[in-house]
């Protein structure tokens, strides 16, 4: 077996790899990088398919990459109507490579924000001046079967770049993801001149070695209280891998609508989404899988129930308990409009078997993984429920054991794993079964509660990673009780600035015995307040913080949480990165404070 060296650390404030490395060491040469980059495979034997394997001179003179190719559609397949089939390892690492060169030469920046006023950036000599002119792709392992869509801690995403004075660049790994993870990191190195003629890195030689602390790193987009074009989920799931986040949870369907097309319930969307238009059809969510899945992220739906449903109303009003109860909504769901499934029916039973067999196995090849929901669930509900007809938790309990175990049993029929919200295991006290997934969002304790229940868990807790947080209330007070809401926070106010989201640990209060249960967790935006006008901003880049978190940890070597001094000027880089890929991401700092270095901090340095 194989193993990725080690390398001594260290870690300059002037380098802005994010997130963070393991280990990185690096010098202060200059090497500019060729347009005409020759890309070698070195890889192991099961990548015998690939044209350009065995003979580097011969992939050389086919598969450099100049101005005369396109890369803005680089997975046409999916366009096209492509069958669900799961890329390999393979289909990765193609993909990868185009869309690092297009990173490099088309979607980079000049970084006059991040020098002093008087800096004087590097000038190509073509005689004088040396380049990285080769870039070696080295698979010490066989990927394991189904790389693209792993349970988590299936695939090894650790890598190594190399990057040496004499331009011959290598990247190392144990795995195709390992390739795009390090391929990341190598477009981090470059900058463009200031004249677009030029891409150099100040940075040679660098070598890097690097692993995730967690093997599930996500973000949780909402689509269903507003609804997003394929083009900004696809924008978010970019810039998710960009900052190596591995996962792409999406909050398909709400209580306020049903965007997703199910062919074989055509009514669903058709009466359930807020118009006919605004809804992801088959071709657009096997085209957002196969997005995601490209780029090393693993797309996870859910469609949450039993609560949260009452946009099936729509279609199956019969289905439905507690719809659209006013004024006082509130007695009957967590927010308006109100509705729930039936907990007893036999028809909701043979609805959502229909779903199901619709729906998982175009899931299938993009995932291991569905999202069941399970949160927020209103007990008083069931008292309108003609199945039930009680609230008693004595009553409701069995018959939500026998719920969740049917759709359970649906998931893992199809070969996928669930997950739940916390609710169904700390509040409904149900027996799920040792493959579910337990999310977690309200508290560190239940974080703790969920391991010590001995199940696997996910965290992101709302007062540190809801990126909703702190718009004030949506709701409307009337007058006779504004003034006991006055000033119209939320609730999980403040803001949540990217120093708070980085302050979070997720192992907080886990006894060292069961952080292997910690599988890693998920920044959620939630879309009440945010819709495609002000999206990017509203992610971008404290998402980024939750990413560094949850691949580099929250402590830093010597066991203190990590310095925001010294994050906030690589912060303040990839913010600039993920503009120049298209990302309205928010600044971080003004450009005296990144011009000028450790000037707009406060209080002495440890």
């Amino acid at each position: 077996m194989n193993l990725l060296y080690l390398i001594p650390i260290f870690v300059s404030l002037a380098t802005a790899i994010w997130p963070l490395p393991t280990e990185y060491e690096h010098g202060d040469a200059i090497l500019w990088i060729r347009r005409d980059i020759r890309l070698y495979w070195d890889g192991a034997g099961h990548v015998d398919s690939l044209t350009y394997h065995g003979d580097p001179d011969s992939y050389a003179k086919r598969q450099h990459y100049s101005d005369d190719d396109d890369y803005e559609d680089v997975d046409d397949d999916a366009k096209r109507g492509a069958p669900n089939t799961t890329p390999t390892g393979n289909d990765l690492i193609n993909f990868a490579l185009r869309q690092t060169w297009r990173t490099i030469f088309r979607q980079n920046f000049f970084p006059w924000k991040l020098h002093p006023r008087d800096w004087e950036e590097p000038e190509f000599d073509r005689e004088e001046s040396s380049s990285v002119h080769s870039l070696t792709l080295s698979l010490l392992k066989n990927d394991p079967e189904g790389v693209a869509k792993p349970l988590a801690g299936e695939v090894d995403e650790s890598y190594t770049v190399d990057l040496p004075k004499d331009g011959h660049a290598k990247i190392t790994a144990n795995s195709s993801v390992g390739i795009l993870r390090g391929l990341n990191s190598f477009t981090q190195l470059f900058f463009a001149n200031s004249d677009g003629k030029g891409i150099y890195t100040p940075f040679a030689p660098a070598t890097i070695f690097d692993a995730p602390k967690f093997q599930h790193r996500g973000i949780n987009l909402d689509v269903s209280r507003n609804y997003f074009p394929v083009s900004d989920v696809k924008r978010m799931i970019d810039a998710a891998a960009y900052v190596k986040m591995n996962r792409f949870h999406l909050h398909a369907t709400d209580g306020q609508s049903w965007p997703l097309e199910i062919p074989s319930l055509p009514n669903l969307a058709k009466k359930g989404a807020y118009r006919p238009e605004l809804i992801y059809t088959v071709q657009d969510f096997r085209e957002l899988q196969r997005y995601a899945t490209l780029r090393g992220v693993e797309f996870i739906t859910e469609v949450d129930m039993p609560g949260h449903t009452s946009s099936i109303h729509h279609a199956y009003p019969d289905l439905i308990v507690a719809f659209n109860k006013q004024p006082d909504w509130n007695n009957w769901a967590a927010e308006p409009p109100s509705g729930t499934l039936k907990l007893n029916s036999s028809a909701v039973n043979d609805f959502l078997k229909t779903l199901f067999e619709d729906l998982l196995p175009r899931v299938h090849p993009y995932s291991s993984y569905f999202h069941t929901g399970g949160d927020e669930v209103n007990k008083n509900a069931y008292k309108l429920d003609d199945t039930v007809r009680s609230s008693d938790p004595a009553i409701l309990q069995p018959l939500m054991q026998e719920f969740i175990d049917r759709i359970h049993g649906h998931v893992r029929s199809q070969g996928l794993t669930p997950i739940v919200w916390e609710e169904m295991l700390l509040e409904w006290n149900l027996k799920l079964g040792d493959d579910v997934i337990v999310q977690t969002w309200r508290s560190n304790e239940a974080v703790a509660q969920t391991v010590a229940k001995g199940h696997k868990a996910l965290v992101g807790n709302y007062k540190y990673w809801y990126l909703d947080c702190g718009k004030g209330q949506w709701l409307d007070f009337a007058p006779l009780i504004s003034s006991q809401h006055w000033p119209y926070n939320d609730y999980c106010y403040p803001f949540h600035n990217w120093r708070l989201i980085y302050s979070y640990d997720p192992l907080a209060g886990i006894p060292p015995e069961s952080h292997h249960l910690i599988l890693g967790g998920e920044a959620h935006m939630w879309s009440e307040q945010t819709d495609p006008v002000n999206l990017d901003r509203m992610v971008w880049p404290r998402a980024a913080a939750v990413a560094e978190i949850l691949w580099s940890g929250a402590k830093d070597t010597e066991g203190r949480n990590r310095s925001q001094i010294e994050a906030s000027p690589r912060l303040s880089e990839m913010r600039e990165r993920l503009v120049a890929r298209g990302v309205g991401a928010e600044p971080v700092q003004m450009p005296y404070c990144t011009m000028e270095g450790e000037v707009c901090q406060l209080g002495l340095v440890y």
